[in-house]
């Protein structure tokens, strides 16, 4: 969860420069374990659309609430702008994935599965890396890089080419 100020939705990036972690029934606001952890992430277009509409919905509930709106100055927040406790956003994305039919996944396996995919998706480590803010590329290939099955098949037939007639007569 971010605070709106550090979400820029006209650049289409978030600021991370503070993280919420719950120890117990408490929520404490903490920087982020690294210097590299304080960094932009770059949204794309379509989840830029989807935070403005979230934007729109909360300054409607900012209204209703009146004198009882609770200025966190969060992203996500509860209709009275106070913020949504990390074990319940946790709880509930387990509860939308279950509806969904999906196997059990935690909210932060998510991050994996980004990073994962951008790789496949030919995204420079480094771009990744600074993203996950890491501190180097040879942690996130470490931890992040898979391979897929499509990426493992076009590497397959990009070698093949190498040794192909018309590749073998170019070198």
């Amino acid at each position: 969860m971010h605070r709106s100020a550090e979400t820029s939705l006209e650049d289409q990036a978030v600021d991370i420069r503070i993280q919420m972690i719950q120890l117990g029934w408490d929520t404490l606001t903490s920087v982020p374990k690294s210097r590299a952890g304080e960094r932009s992430v770059t949204l794309d277009e379509a989840t830029t659309r989807v935070l403005q509409e979230w934007r729109t919905r909360q300054n409607k509930e900012r209204l209703a609430a009146g004198p009882d709106w609770n200025e966190s100055g969060l992203v996500f927040t509860h209709p009275d702008g106070t913020g949504l406790r990390p074990s319940w956003v946790s709880e509930e994305f387990a509860r939308i994935a279950a509806r969904a039919g999906l196997p059990p996944i935690r909210l932060h396996d998510l991050r994996h599965g980004a990073a994962s995919l951008s790789l496949a998706a030919g995204v420079d480590v480094k771009v990744v890396s600074a993203e996950l803010g890491h501190s180097t590329t040879a942690f996130t290939q470490d931890t992040y890089q898979s391979v897929f099955p499509r990426v493992a098949r076009e590497a397959a037939e990009a070698t093949a080419g190498l040794l192909s007639g018309d590749a073998a007569r170019q070198a």
